[in-house]
């Protein structure tokens, strides 16, 4: 399939476990789901606490609360995953 939207997933730092810093783990079913229909992902982290924004050609197409995110999988049954390759595909 060949590669469509170039999507950068900004994520910041959140709380578990009473550490405060940046993970991926609940990026991993998001970042799965996008690359099956063919996205890029790119990930960068930013200061602010519990989101995650998706911007595809310079414009924010969704964002959520990282948390909303389900921890692991490959996003399929994640319906805020589901959400977010729905606003990528409107975007492209």
């Amino acid at each position: 399939m060949p590669t469509k939207a170039r999507v950068t997933l900004f994520y910041g730092p959140y709380e578990s476990g009473g550490v405060l810093k940046h993970r991926t783990s609940r990026l991993r079913g998001l970042t799965a789901a996008l690359a099956a229909r063919g996205h890029r992902c790119f990930l960068e982290e930013t200061r602010e606490r519990n989101t995650v924004e998706l911007v595809v050609s310079g414009e924010l197409v969704f964002s959520c609360r990282i948390q909303q995110l389900e921890f692991g999988g490959d996003g399929e049954l994640d319906p805020c995953c589901r959400e977010a390759v729905a606003a990528v595909e409107r975007a492209y």
